[in-house]
């Protein structure tokens, strides 16, 4: 029996020393390199296009304020002809009320 009792703590002495061993981990390979992303624009170069649609936009702004300034010239010309139109009218009219009060008074 004292053996038995040997050969058994020989055994769990063993059985500890395997179980409490440490494998050493196995280097882990070196990642592969990554590229690094590509740089961003610059902010100039996305401006850019940018400051194209304004100029763009400040260009057909200034072509709408020309055609609006020359429909104002023609709208003032055709204010001043209609001017022009009821003064010759109201000459016409006076004119004849002129000449219906003279045949009236040659008509006595």
């Amino acid at each position: 029996m004292k053996k038995s009792l040997v050969l058994a703590t020989l055994i769990a002495a063993a059985a500890l020393a395997a179980c409490g061993k440490k494998e050493e981990p196995v280097a882990a390979p070196a990642p592969a390199p990554v590229e690094a992303p590509a740089a961003a624009a610059p902010a100039s170069d996305a401006a850019a296009p940018a400051a194209e649609a304004a100029a763009s936009a400040a260009d057909s702004a200034k072509a709408a304020a020309d055609a609006a300034a020359t429909a104002a010239t023609g709208a003032q010309t055709a204010v001043d002809a209609a001017a022009t139109a009821a003064t010759d009218a109201k000459a016409a009219v006076d004119a004849a009320a002129t000449a219906a009060t003279s045949a009236a008074s040659a008509a006595k």
